[in-house]
Parts: C-alpha cells; sequence; structure tokens
C-alpha cells in the first residue's frame, strides 16, 4: 500500500473546485465517455471474494453470519436464520460473474430458504432479493421470495403515526418495540426500505409497499424540525422526533442517503424529494460540516441535546465522525451531478458551467470529505478506525508534544485494551465513495486509494483458511483479529471494490441506484 502518512501531500492537488474550475485546461479538457477495467485488479478483487465466499458455503452454507477464525457459521436468532448472508450476497456473485456459486445460491433459495421464523428481527435489514431478480433476468423465485417477505413485515408499518416498529416477528407477522428504546425507530431505519418497497410494488403493480414507504416519508416530512437536520430517533405513538442526537452516522445515516436515491430511482419525477435532499444537504452544510484544526481537514460533526442552566434546549457541537459517515462524499458528488446540475448529462469530470453554486458546493465538500476519510487511514494498518474525533481549540491537547494535528481514536491508550472506536469491521463507506467518485471524474487517484485500503484488508484481515477478520486496533501491528466477518464485507465492500476497478458499464449510474446495502436498483418511471 501507498504509505498513508503521504495523503496530506495530496491537499494541494487532489481534484476538487478550488483547484479544478481556476485551471482553465481542467475545464476544457474533453468528455470522458467511457471508463476501461482494470482487470487485473479487479480479478484480484473477485479472488478475495472468492476465498471468503467458499469458506462460508464449505462451512457454514444457509448461516445467517460466518466466524472465519472458527470457521463455523451462526444464525440471528434462536430460532434459526433467513439465510441473510445468501440473500444479501447473491447480487455480488451475479455481478462478478461467478455463474457455478450463483446457481448454487440461487438453488439454496428455491429449495432451503424460509421465512418461518418465530423470533424478532430487524425489520429494515432489507436483502438482495429483487436486485437478484432483476439481475437473473427475472426469474420468479427471487420476487416470490421476495414478495414473501415483504407481506411478512408490513405489519410493522401499522402503528397510530406511521412510524414503522423497528422489529418484526416473521413467523407471526407482527411488529414489536425493542427493549432498549422502547418508544422509538431510528431515522436511518425509517429510511431504510423506500427503494425496495417501491420497486416491489413497481413489479408486482401492487401499491400497497409503495404507500407503506410513501407514508413514512410523509410523516418525517411533517416532522421537520427548524434547523433542517434529523434527529436520530422518532417517537412511534406521535410522529415526532425525540430530543436525541444528530449525525450523520450510526442511526442517521440510510435517511440522509435515500432522500437522494428516491430522487433518483423514480427517474427525477418525485419533486419532493429533491425539495427534501436540498433541504437536508443545505441544513448539514449549515450546522455539521467543520475543519479541523490542523490541516483544515473538512469532517462532520454531531449536535448532542443539553439543557442549559435555565433547563432550555441546547446544541451542543461534537467533533466525532463515524465511519458510516464516509458515505456522504460520494453522495454528495452523486447529488451535485444530479439535483446540483444545470444541464444533463454531466460531464465526465463536470465542468464549471454545468452545476449551480449549492452544486458546485456540494461536489467540492464531497471532494474533500473523502480527502478526510482517506485520512484516517493513516494508521499502523492502513486501515479507518471505526470512530474518530477530530481537534478543535477547546479540546486541551496542545499541552502535550505528541498531540495529533487533526484526529485522534479516543479512549486508545497505550497498554489498555483498545476502545470499540479503535476496530476495523471491513465496511464499505469510504470504498463506496471512492467508486461514486471515481465514476463521476475518472481519475486515477480513486481507484489508487481503493487499491490501497485493498491491500491493507489483505495484509492484515486475510485468514488463510477462508474468509477475513474484523480486526480489534487499527493502531496495532501485527494485528489482533475478532472472529466476525460482517456480511456487508461480501455485499458491499469488495462489490465496491469490483465496481471501482470495472469499467463503467457495470453498473452504470444513469441507468442504476445502489441501495444502503449496496444492491442495484433499476432506474424507472413510475405506473400511474
Amino acid at each position: 500500500m501507498q504509505n498513508p502518512s503521504l495523503l496530506i501531500s495530496f491537499l494541494d492537488d487532489f481534484i476538487g473546485f478550488s483547484e479544478h474550475y481556476d485551471s482553465a485546461p481542467v475545464a476544457h479538457q474533453p468528455k470522458l465517455t467511457y471508463l476501461p477495467a482494470d482487470v487485473e485488479k479487479r480479478d484480484t478483487v473477485v479472488e478475495a471474494f472468492k476465498h471468503s465466499w467458499h469458506a462460508y458455503e464449505r462451512n457454514a452454507m444457509g448461516n445467517d453470519q460466518y466466524h472465519p477464525l472458527s470457521q463455523q457459521g451462526s444464525n440471528l436468532t434462536a430460532a434459526g436464520g433467513i439465510g441473510y448472508m445468501v440473500v444479501d450476497v447473491i447480487d455480488s456473485l451475479q455481478i462478478m460473474g461467478l455463474q457455478d456459486e450463483y446457481t448454487r445460491a440461487r438453488n439454496w433459495v428455491a429449495e432451503k430458504l424460509t421465512f418461518e421464523r418465530d423470533d424478532k428481527f430487524s425489520t429494515f435489514e432489507a436483502c438482495g432479493l429483487l436486485s437478484a431478480y432483476h439481475l437473473s433476468g427475472n426469474d420468479p423465485i427471487f420476487l416470490h421470495r421476495a414478495t414473501e417477505l415483504a407481506d411478512r413485515m408490513l405489519p410493522a408499518f401499522d402503528t397510530p403515526s406511521g412510524v414503522p416498529l423497528p422489529v418484526i416477528n416473521l413467523s407471526e407477522r407482527k411488529g414489536y418495540r425493542t427493549t432498549d428504546f422502547p418508544d422509538v425507530t431510528s431515522i436511518a431505519e425509517m429510511g431504510t426500505l423506500q427503494l425496495e418497497f417501491r420497486y416491489l410494488s413497481q413489479l408486482t403493480r401492487d401499491s400497497k409497499y409503495w404507500r407503506a414507504v410513501e407514508n413514512v416519508m410523509e410523516v418525517i416530512r411533517r416532522a421537520r424540525l427548524p434547523h433542517g437536520l434529523a434527529s436520530v430517533f422518532m417517537n412511534i405513538e406521535t410522529g415526532q422526533y425525540e430530543t436525541s442526537v444528530i449525525r450523520l452516522g450510526s442511526r442517521g445515516d440510510s435517511f440522509y442517503e435515500y432522500l437522494l436515491k428516491q430522487y433518483l430511482q423514480t427517474n427525477n419525477s418525485e419533486e419532493v424529494y429533491r425539495k427534501m435532499y436540498e433541504d437536508a444537504m443545505d441544513a448539514v452544510h449549515n450546522h455539521l460540516i467543520q475543519k479541523s484544526m490542523g490541516n483544515k481537514m473538512t469532517y462532520t460533526s454531531e449536535l448532542i441535546p443539553e439543557d442549559d442552566e435555565n433547563g432550555d434546549l441546547t446544541w451542543r457541537l461534537t467533533p466525532k465522525q463515524d465511519h458510516l459517515a464516509c458515505f456522504l462524499g460520494g453522495s454528495l458528488m452523486l447529488g451535485a451531478t444530479r439535483v446540483g446540475a444545470l444541464v444533463q448529462p454531466v460531464s465526465i469530470p463536470p465542468r464549471p458551467e454545468e452545476l449551480s453554486k449549492k452544486g458546485k458546493r456540494d461536489w467540492q465538500t464531497g471532494v474533500e470529505l473523502i480527502k478526510t476519510c482517506m485520512n484516517t487511514h493513516d494508521t499502523a494498518t492502513g486501515l479507518s478506525p471505526e470512530i474518530v474525533y477530530f481537534r478543535v481549540p477547546s479540546d486541551g491537547m496542545d499541552s502535550y508534544s505528541k498531540a495529533p494535528t487533526d484526529w485522534y481514536i479516543r479512549g486508545a491508550a497505550i497498554g489498555e485494551f483498545p476502545p470499540y472506536d479503535a476496530r476495523y469491521m471491513l465496511r464499505p463507506e469510504t470504498v463506496e465513495s471512492l467508486f461514486l467518485a471515481y465514476r463521476m471524474t475518472g481519475d486515477q487517484r480513486y481507484r489508487d486509494y481503493g487499491w490501497g485500503i485493498f491491500r491493507s484488508i489483505e495484509k492484515h484481515c486475510r485468514v488463510e483458511t477462508g474468509g477475513y477478520a474484523t480486526i480489534i486496533n487499527v493502531d496495532e501491528n501485527p494485528v489482533r483479529q475478532e472472529d466476525i466477518m460482517e456480511t456487508f464485507f461480501l455485499s458491499e465492500t469488495l462489490k465496491y471494490l469490483y465496481l471501482l476497478f470495472s469499467d463503467s458499464d457495470v453498473i452504470p449510474l444513469d441507468r442504476y441506484v445502489l441501495n444502503t446495502e449496496a444492491h442495484p436498483f433499476p432506474i424507472f418511471d413510475p405506473v400511474a
């Protein structure tokens, strides 16, 4: 991998509007119309995928999760699993052209998959059945299974406010509250099924799925807070926001992501989601986007609700960024070329005159956020931690001779067991943004960054008997591995790396929208 410490040196030449628009040669360069594959790197990613999938097939086929160190599977509930690994990963098999593996997985779905499980599952752990249906050329087994699952989930939407319940008993077809937060559902969960249910209504010509999720979006629209941001919890009874943290990471991410993607999925036909997206991005820029102390790195902060001495509600800005928030860089660049564009299609890369003022703002912020997320790979392993904090003048760290310039992992003291913040869980958000950025610019550095991340995963996460493991501390080398390989490593991280090195005709962005689990859905004109 390239030396991560050199990433700072790219600050002045990384493609963004500060440079992109001041340079006449860049502004007048020819349009790119096709991005060829890097076949060697693409095929190396496929080999890593097969190294993982074959181990799962051999040791745990049909289980929800895989544990590569112990070489065994586990399920999400005591009542048994729903083949979560299979249904989440099957479209990766299709996209990568792994026909034999796909055939075996398809047969498992047809013959062994069951949702008749008398236990509680997350309502919002969407799977890839509908994408598999489309990519298979409309194999009816996938639509049948997806419709069955959706019908089992619909009762979760039957609440006084329309806010869906966070868990569902698939056998009972009954929604439940959680024990830790019994009165609320997270805004990310509420914003997660929109693409799936809309596409299912499009395929089945049954509007009940569309109505369920559209009603959720109307509840969110009516509950808008004065600042335009969404607190992470909404009350199930009232349909109003609970006083809770505001962030773009955990429990908040999918909501912001899907405002744009709902608009794109229906071929830019639903103006309400364009307006909600623009409103939300204005609020993000006004309240959450900040600069670090040292190198003025752009990052997303959080707002923590507190009562002042008079008992009045105030909001404390906290310089904390989840790795999950690294989706935003690519999302903003995508939004800039769609919502923020003055012409269609926008050039690759876009030209100054093609974007509105807000489009330019969003593009530049997206570029800078990707740069920051890449900088958080400046660790002993070249891998990014789960959570970082950024330096602010009030943090009191200037008295330390070895104080970090821009960001740090909180609580990662030498000799102590690493905090949760320090782990790398094989997450996809940064490589997702790299994929989107490369497709919209053709800039080789995005591929170079993705390849660097992949090589670090190979070096530190690979388990020789099959699969890849979570890393307990990204700043510890040699590493300690944890015995879990989340499904999103195969369904998202390796898929986005594959797409990054594939040619631009593979899942083209003018024909597809990828959901929050990286399942591609075709853009369509809604049936009246």
